[in-house]
């Protein structure tokens, strides 16, 4: 099986890609979704949150607060580092169990949707890793209209994350969403025959015998982190 990683900068659209996958009948593994779900109260997670951040993050009913949690460490680096320490592996175990599941029910390809992709190291383990891209002027003008944000503030948000294009760097296919919906879904669609083609006879051979699995897997991170250092 093949497993794609899908990331891309905020406002870039990633999430519309995201859908637009799972409309091609893909199977899509969205790491936000995991994050919420590993934090729910009497979880691990945010045991350590409230450890270390405190019970001020916690909401009356016992949840996360999240806009609290992300206004303490959206200025502070030492204290989103911590938090990316405590979430990241938790997130990445689930992200691990439902790529199983996924080669299990013997899907040809899934779709692992991370914000931090690349900054997180996910990337290593993909077998294809897919941008969602757009200019840093587009990125500005959708995050200022869907935030009804500041120019200021949004370019604040925009400069916290890694460039739009260093993460092209690490793709194998960039979609570019500069242009209309339209355009958008002959890109994605174009994209998913591509990975489907990459998948080809392997995904019987790693589904029906899964050393296969292993051996390519290995040999993918071997690849990888030899391009990577060239």
């Amino acid at each position: 099986m093949l497993v794609v990683g899908l990331t891309g900068g905020i406002a870039t659209g990633k999430s519309t890609v995201s859908n637009l996958f799972k409309s091609e009948r893909i199977p899509v593994i969205d790491a936000d979704v995991l994050a919420r779900e590993v934090v729910q109260p009497g979880t691990k997670g945010l045991a350590q949150i409230v450890t270390y951040f405190g019970s001020e993050v916690l909401l009356p009913d016992g949840t996360l607060d999240r806009k609290k949690l992300g206004a303490i460490i959206f200025n502070d680096e030492k204290k989103r580092k911590k938090l990316n320490s405590i979430i990241h592996p938790v997130v990445s175990r689930a992200i691990f169990w439902n790529v199983f599941r996924c080669w299990f029910r013997g899907e040809k390809l899934c779709v692992v949707d991370v914000p931090l992709l690349i900054e997180g190291g996910l990337w290593k383990w993909m077998g294809k890793v897919v941008v969602v891209y757009c200019s840093t002027d587009i990125q500005l003008q959708r995050l200022m209209s869907r935030d009804k944000s500041s120019f200021d503030d949004a370019s604040a948000r925009l400069n916290s994350q890694l460039p739009i294009t260093q993460k092209v760097e690490y793709a194998d296919i960039v979609v570019d969403n500069s242009g209309s919906l339209q355009d958008l879904e002959q890109q994605v669609h174009s994209c998913v025959g591509k990975l489907e083609r990459t998948a080809g006879f392997s995904w019987w051979l790693s589904w029906l015998f899964p050393p296969f699995a292993l051996i390519s897997a290995l040999w993918t991170l071997a690849w990888k982190s030899v391009k990577r250092s060239r």
